[in-house]
């Protein structure tokens, strides 16, 4: 009767290893659900230097894995052709979850999410706004044209004062 109950053992815990094997989730890539497509910088000091060395603006994605508006802009972001365009061709892209230690790219506040351009001057561009008062780097999957807009003005403003 001891071999059985050795082998009831071993059964459950091999069992318990399988469920815990499933529950697992794929390892984290730096594109966070943004768009696998696009060749995304891992800090905003790597995001820096490449903005520099490719005459590219910068587009920081400040946002919150648990939170719902970061969640339902996120979808709206990558299922708009010409965002995801942009974002592989023509920007230097950044998500991040933590803020930085520059206190420029939170020109209104700490939310999420938030969305704030910056040139290869090093000029945080305050001027690229959503549409709203309160928070005015911020854009619901609504506004997800508005983003578009706002991309090609930073990649405007970039060529006409560089």
């Amino acid at each position: 009767m001891h071999r059985w109950g050795l082998l009831l053992l071993l059964l459950v815990a091999f069992a318990s290893v399988a469920a815990q094997k499933k529950l697992k989730t794929k390892p984290q890539t730096l594109a966070r659900g943004w768009g696998n497509s696009i060749t995304w910088v891992q800090t905003y000091e790597e995001a820096l230097i490449k903005m520099r060395e490719s005459k590219k603006p910068l587009m920081v994605i400040h946002h919150k894995e648990d939170c719902p508006f970061s969640q339902a802009l996120k979808k709206a972001f990558i299922n708009e052709r010409s965002i995801m365009i942009m974002a592989r061709e023509d920007f230097i892209m950044l998500n991040i979850m933590h803020e930085t230690r520059d206190e420029n790219l939170a020109p209104d506040g700490h939310y999420v999410p938030r969305i704030i351009f910056v040139d290869p001057s090093m000029t945080v561009r305050a001027d690229i706004t959503g549409k709203y008062r309160n928070h005015l780097y911020t854009y619901e999957p609504g506004d997800i044209k508005t983003l578009a807009k706002n991309m090609r003005k930073a990649m405007v403003l970039l060529h006409t004062e560089l």
